[in-house]
Order: C-alpha cells, then structure tokens, then sequence
C-alpha cells in the first residue's frame, strides 16, 4: 500500500500533463482551423431556420442557425428552405400551400433584405464567392417538400422568381412528384409522370434537384433524368445507422457517379443508435469519412437540419461548426480535403446545374 501511495503524485502529475498537452493541442487545432475558414468557403446545405425565425415572438437563443451562430461558427453559407408539411391531394389543399409558401418566402426575404450589412440573398456560385470576399454571409432560399407545387409548372417559376434554388422533392410522404423514404405508399414507382415533367423543368431553371426524404426509386429516376447532378442535402449512411433516410452503399455510389454530392446531417436519429449522451461529432464525422473512403472525398459535404432536428452534443447549434473542423483535423484531414467538404463540392454541383440551365 505504501508503495503505491507513493507513486500516487508521480501518477497524478503524469495525469495532469496529459490533460494540458491535450488542450495545447487542441488550442493548437482550433487556431488552425480558424485559419482555414479565414480563406475557404463553408456551406451548411440545410436547416428549417428560415421558419424558426419569421415566426411571432421569435427567441433568438432558441434558434440554431441564425446570423451571430453562423457567423460564430465560420460558416458562410446557409440555405434557409421552407419546410412545408403533407396535406391532402387535393386543388384546394395544394393552392392553399402554394399561397402559404409564398408568404414565407416573401417573409424571410424581408428578414434577410432588412439586414444587408450582415447578410445577402445568394441565386449563384458566384454570388456566395463575393459575398464572401465582401464579409457578407449568404443565404440560398429553398423548399423543402415539393407539394406547393401541386402540379403547376407556372407556381415552380414563382418560387424560383422568389429565389429558389433548390427542391427537396418530398417530405416524409408520397407526394403528387414522388415517392418518399420514411412511410412509402409506392403511389408511383419512383417519380409520377408529372415529378418527370418537374425535374426537366428544375434544370431549365437551374433548381438544385434534392433528394433526401425521398425514395430509392425516386433517386434513381432524378438520377437517370436530371441533366445535372442530383444531391442529397441532409441524409447519413445505412451501414452506419439502418434508418430508411440514411442512404446505402449502392445510392452513394450512383449519387457520386452524376457528380452529385451527399451532404451529412447531425440529428442522432440519422447518425446512431446510441444514446443521446454518446452521439457526438466523432459519431457525425464517422459517417463523413465513411462517404469519403467509399466514393471520394470529393462527394461529401454538411447539411446540418438545424431547427428540424438537427444537432447533437458538441454540435448544440450552427455556432460550433469549426469543431468539425478540427475534428477532421485531429482525424489528419489536410486543408485541400477539408475545403471541398466545406465548400467546394458543392460549388462544383451549383455551378453544374447553372451550367445545364443556360443549355
């Protein structure tokens, strides 16, 4: 007992040095990171935010990706889609959305136009680049589930005039474009004969063509049809967790085969089945990595679902983003790697539907 008394304060120095040398290095890593995204460009490719903050009576410390927490956590680019819920097939139900849709969107333009020296609306590549030359954070505008759009190609030109530059085409449920992944019906097979008539008309637009939320057959009909890449902005990988919006091995590599990018989220429910306290950001940048050594880094990217679901511990909200960073540093990401998950693949994927637009 004596002998192990005393090697007790020579454990606990020991002990002690570890846990500095761990800080000095994650120190280390942090003014690392912020180097990097000092230069490179991040994008989060997801959240229901937009909702979250046109909403009455709107508590800034509960919503997880407004401008300060962006801006906090480096990134420089957020799409800000509507989520719209199901509802029934129906004229009445379909233009009541339609209308409701727009409102949103004309209310979150408002929000964002009423604060230009923070932040720009973003309808290109290019316009994110300057932005971020100019300090200015960007905001895409988008929908999330393509029901609005009942089955009226004049209300897509409506909401691409109001900024829309991407279409998740469903939610959780078949929907008059496709069917879903959650709660399939297979009303259709994959996309309806109008969801066809819609993916052409998407890239006539140049609307970015999202998948997520949407069944394997419907991907693989977007991927067949679209003329650009088709993306997934907010999904996981199946061999990690088996949920039915997580994707397999077989839908990645199709995904990455058209050029298109998979954009991983941060909710547990998409990332792990452990519980709450055990999902992290290791357990986020596990299904990163997953993606890259199976396709390539080049076809991955982040889509965080903030204010729908998204966040874990460590990732509480858009303010610790860099903490991925370096994570993926820790992990022996180099700079390159990291800035085409940030950024850079999915500028490729924008600046390819642009380019099949003005085809």
């Amino acid at each position: 007992m004596k002998r192990i008394l005393s090697y007790l304060p020579a454990l606990l120095l020991f002990t002690a040095l570890g846990f500095t040398a761990q800080q000095d290095d994650d120190a280390a890593l942090l003014k690392r990171a912020e180097k990097l995204h000092d230069k490179i460009i991040s994008i989060d490719t997801h959240t229901d935010t937009a909702l979250a903050l046109t909403a009455e009576n709107v508590n800034l410390d509960k919503v997880q990706a407004d401008f300060a927490k962006l801006r906090a956590g480096r990134v420089d680019c957020c799409f800000y889609p509507i989520f719209v819920d199901q509802g029934p097939l129906t004229d009445a139900s379909r233009d009541s959305a339609f209308e409701w849709t727009v409102d949103k969107m004309k209310a979150i333009r408002a929000y964002i136009e009423a604060r230009p020296r923070e932040a720009r609306i973003a309808l290109t590549a290019d316009d994110i680049v300057k932005n971020k030359k100019r300090h200015r954070l960007s905001l895409v505008m988008g929908i999330e589930n393509g029901y609005p759009v009942g089955k009226d190609l004049k209300k897509l030109q409506t909401f691409y005039d109001l900024g829309t530059r991407i279409i998740t085409l469903s939610h959780n449920y078949d929907n008059d474009i496709c069917d879903a992944s959650r709660y399939p019906q297979n009303t259709w097979g994959g996309l309806s004969p109008f969801g066809k008539e819609l993916i052409r008309e998407m890239n006539r637009l140049g609307i970015i063509v999202d998948c997520s939320h949407a069944s394997t057959s419907t991907l693989y009909d977007c991927l067949e049809l679209s003329t650009a890449p088709v993306i997934c902005s907010h999904s996981c990988v199946y061999a990690i967790k088996d949920h039915p919006r997580n994707l397999t091995d077989e839908e990645i590599k199709a995904i990455a085969a058209k050029g298109g990018v998979i954009q991983v989220t941060s909710g547990r429910w998409a990332l792990s089945w452990q519980p709450h306290a055990q999902v992290n950001i290791g357990c986020f940048c596990d299904h990163v990595e997953y993606i890259r050594n199976l396709v390539g880094v080049e076809y991955v990217g982040i889509g965080t679902d903030f204010d729908g679901g998204g966040g874990m511990n460590e990732l509480e909200d858009a303010s610790k983003m860099k903490m991925i960073t370096v994570e993926l540093m820790r992990r022996g990401w180099t700079d390159r790697e990291l800035e085409l998950f940030w950024g850079g693949n999915f500028l490729r994927v924008m600046r390819a539907v642009e380019k099949a637009a003005d085809r």
